[in-house]
């Protein structure tokens, strides 16, 4: 994939490339665990979950690695399937806004994690462009906390907008905002644009 200079990694030792996530689940529940604050039976719950969404076709991993092998972060998604359950909660949400289409013909990004000490490097953002810019969908779409973060500021940089907020997950203790983006995603050296 071709970098412009806007676009340059911040970390250049930091390399990122496909993952296999079912060898190195641990490692990035791991690094999950700390970017996200996940207890061992959240883990534990996880761990399963991700191993069943590896399954599904079109499901894809990518993994910054360094040069002796750790995993600094890592990324995954599949293309959107209304039958699959993060579909069935949040697509009540996205009707309520006239906004259901999103879920037809879009690449989602289930999970994405920076290790806290690799944060602010730009790794996050090589990782999601990375993996959208390989897909056959036009758009991406993704849940994020619905609270002003920088996981926020960074899917909207890249051209992500809210389609629903306070959306509630069964168990999860605070909501979450549904967010959408026509692909390929921004660029930093690209203006915002506009659009449905």
């Amino acid at each position: 994939m071709p970098i412009t200079p806007g676009d340059a990694p911040r970390t250049p030792d930091v390399q990122v490339g496909p993952l296999d996530l079912v060898a190195r689940v641990d490692d990035a529940l791991a690094v999950q665990a700390l970017a996200f604050g996940l207890s061992e039976e959240e883990i534990g719950v996880r761990h399963h979950i991700v191993l069943r969404h590896l399954m599904y076709p079109g499901c894809r991993a990518l993994g910054a690695t360094t040069p002796e092998g750790r995993l600094a972060g890592f990324v995954y998604g599949m293309p959107n399937d209304r039958a699959h359950w993060w579909s069935t909660v949040v697509e009540p949400y996205l009707r309520r806004e006239g906004l259901e289409g999103w879920l037809d013909d879009s690449f989602t990004i289930t999970e994405l994690h920076v290790h806290p000490s690799f944060q602010a490097r730009g790794i996050g953002r090589d990782l999601i462009t990375t993996i959208t810019d390989a897909v056959p969908q036009p758009r991406s779409i993704l849940s994020a906390i619905d609270i002003e973060s920088p996981a926020r500021r960074l899917y909207r940089s890249l051209g992500y907008r809210d389609l629903a907020r306070q959306v509630h997950f069964p168990g999860a203790p605070r909501p979450y905002a549904v967010m959408g983006a026509h692909l390929p995603l921004r660029r930093r050296s690209q203006p915002p644009v506009e659009s449905d």
